[in-house]
């Protein structure tokens, strides 16, 4: 270890041999943080404001591979100990109308409706790049964007132009 103090979350845990190992615990909460957040901001941006990180992963999940989900099993998956977590958010995702959900015997599938899948694709995605990028009030990609897209207004390009206006279609 050098001589600069390290970066941790719980120095009161800290032994000369486990810094590197809280560093990197520190480094993880951050960066899940920061991907929970912006998960939530594409959500917003897509049309769809009030969902938690939980709520947000539980929808992508629906919509992988097309196939219906139980709630044992998106749990499994998801690596969610409490059912009712889960339970939760799905009831929130039926409500908003982004999932709707099949009983069968005594389970319940949970597929996506029309408007889940929508708001989880790719140009939902592009959208949520796009407002994060001008609320940090840099356009696009910053001033590189600009240079080489041309001279459009506020370094925004037509591609991100064309996401910008998908999302906007997304919320009408």
């Amino acid at each position: 270890m050098n001589d600069s103090q390290p970066i941790v979350s719980s120095s009161h845990l800290v032994s000369a041999r486990s810094a590197e190992m809280s560093e990197l615990e520190f480094g993880m909460t951050v960066s899940w943080n920061a991907f929970s957040r912006w998960c939530v901001r594409c959500m917003a941006a897509a049309g769809v404001p009030d969902l938690t990180i939980t709520d947000v992963l539980v929808l992508h999940h629906i919509n992988h591979r097309a196939r219906n989900k139980k709630l044992a099993d998106i749990c499994f998956v998801l690596n969610y100990e409490d059912t009712h977590v889960v339970n939760y958010s799905l009831k929130k995702l039926v409500a908003a109308g982004l999932v709707q959900g099949d009983k069968q015997g005594k389970e319940v599938f949970y597929s996506p409706t029309e408007r889940g899948q929508q708001v989880v694709g790719p140009r939902a995605q592009q959208a949520g790049l796009v407002q994060a990028e001008q609320a940090a009030g840099r356009g696009v990609g910053g001033q590189q964007a600009q240079r080489r897209q041309g001279d459009h207004p506020g370094g925004i390009g037509p591609g991100a132009q064309q996401a910008l206006e998908a999302a906007q279609q997304l919320k009408g």
